[in-house]
């Protein structure tokens, strides 16, 4: 390549003022990794092409890159130092940051850095062409179009997130990325360096061992890269033909609400909510083997099927459809499971427990359990409201649970007596006689029981003050 016009001592010169350790340095890393941390909790791409800018990493690499093109190893030791120190201080920064922070979500920006693939090196080459091209030649433009490309500080700062979240796959994920980079970028720059007449007293003998360094870097980095470009790959290929296997499988008017491809697993886990008109036996079985065949890969499939028809499915389906994400097949899985719960603490089968899903209510009539009183009922209510987390759950006793006896004494009435007879007459749904006694302690009764949320009527008078049952037909009457 021509070198007419290029200034090699100048740009040497250059090289060597700012790819060493400065204050002005050290104070550039700090700024760019707090607005980069800034950018990737917000999450800001705006913000995030500010500390790009700023690039503070920039020149070191560059330096290292030609300190190889020249062997210069002093010019190698100081941008390595730099470099190193720079690193380290970005991800130090970053740690104490996220560890101070009250927002710890893996948001996209951050996301998006952690799966590097072969394209992340073909940017930091062709990049490392252009900034090394712009730093010989003087074309201070170009710098700025490198520095958004490459995006050094980012990587760095969302390996300190992974260190402070204790989280492997961030850290790792984008620790490759930054070393892409920073490798592609040093040794592209050497031989762009060497193209420009930089080294031109080395023998052809180290221009080889150059350009073997170069090879085996590059093809060091492309075996992780490669694989994850494939695994990429083959996530959206399943997406497609999980979403087409479901299509096929279930009758027409069905429509898939929700999928979740867990491909980190062997077999390949698939979870999915289908919304369909009627209900397809053994469709997991049938549903794996057309993936299998479809994905040359074993697949463990469960698919919830939620049944949806104008008059009764249609809104749930719709609210379910809004979810987004995961969070429908999550809430559906954490919804049956409340329900097993209180089916098992009401000694009944699921499929007699009611749910309100607007309401977060569950609703189950409870076994009756010889010898068992109110307060026993009571007790099993409260034990499965308390295991279910998020949701209302109401037991209703069996309708021949004996009733307590309701005291009076000093013109006083049992308050616990009561509060039980209030709390079935509630639960069933039905109204109690107040019998016996005088029509004034008929009509306290009432009234308490009434006021605890119950349903009480006066009857009948004579003998000792007791509870009973309103015949259907005389509910809300009252007898004196």
């Amino acid at each position: 390549m021509a070198t007419e016009g290029v200034d090699h001592d100048g740009v040497v010169r250059q090289i060597a003022e700012e790819s060493g350790w400065s204050g002005r340095y050290a104070f550039l890393i700090v700024i760019s990794a707090a607005i980069s941390l800034l950018g990737l909790l917000m999450p800001s791409v705006a913000v995030l092409i500010g500390a790009m800018l700023l690039s503070p990493l920039m020149m070191p690499i560059i330096g290292l890159g030609f300190g190889i093109a020249t062997l210069d190893f002093h010019e190698i030791r100081r941008a390595a130092t730099a470099l190193i120190l720079g690193a380290v201080i970005a991800v130090t920064l970053s740690v104490v940051l996220i560890r101070l922070s009250p927002v710890q979500t893996i948001t996209s920006e951050i996301a998006g850095r952690t799966q590097p693939t072969l394209f992340d090196l073909l940017v930091a080459l062709l990049s490392a062409i252009a900034g090394g091209y712009a730093l010989i030649r003087g074309r201070g433009g170009t710098v700025v179009g490198v520095a958004i490309a490459i995006a050094l500080m980012p990587p760095l700062v969302v390996v300190g997130f992974g260190i402070a979240t204790w989280n492997w796959v961030v850290f790792s994920g984008a620790l490759l990325l930054f070393l892409t980079n920073a490798i592609t970028i040093a040794l592209t720059a050497a031989l762009v360096a060497r193209c420009y007449g930089f080294g031109s007293h080395l023998s052809p003998h180290h221009t080889g061992w150059q350009l073997v360094l170069f090879a085996v870097a590059i093809g060091v980095l492309s075996i992780p890269l490669g694989a994850g470009l494939r695994r990429i790959a083959f996530e959206a290929v399943a997406q497609r033909q999980v979403r087409d296997a479901l299509g096929a499988d279930f009758p027409a008017g069905a429509r898939l609400s929700q999928v979740e491809i867990d491909h980190g697993v062997d077999p390949v886990r698939v979870r999915a909510v289908m919304l369909t008109p009627s209900i397809e036996p053994d469709a997991d079985r049938k549903l794996a083997a057309d993936l299998r065949q479809r994905l040359a890969r074993a697949v463990d499939v469960h698919i919830d099927q939620v049944r949806i028809s104008p008059e009764t499915g249609a809104v749930e389906a719709a609210q379910i459809a809004r979810a987004g994400g995961g969070e429908a097949l999550m809430a559906i899985r954490a919804r049956d499971r409340a329900v097993a719960d209180v089916a098992l603490i009401a000694g009944v089968s699921s499929a007699s427990v009611a749910v309100d899903q607007s309401g977060r209510t569950i609703r189950a009539m409870a076994a009756p359990l010889p010898g068992l009183a109110i307060a026993g009922y009571r007790d099993l209510e409260r034990r499965a409201d308390a295991a279910v987390a998020d949701w209302n759950v109401i037991f209703s006793p069996p309708g021949d649970v004996a009733l307590p006896d309701i005291t009076i004494r000093s013109g006083v009435i049992d308050d616990a007596a009561l509060d039980e007879a209030a709390w079935v007459s509630a639960r069933l749904g039905r109204s109690l006689a107040v019998n016996g006694g005088t029509l004034r302690q008929r009509s306290a009764v009432a009234e308490g029981l009434s006021a605890r949320g119950g349903q009480a009527a006066t009857g009948r008078a004579g003998g000792r003050l007791r509870l009973g049952w309103m015949p259907p037909e005389a509910a809300g009457s009252s007898t004196p």
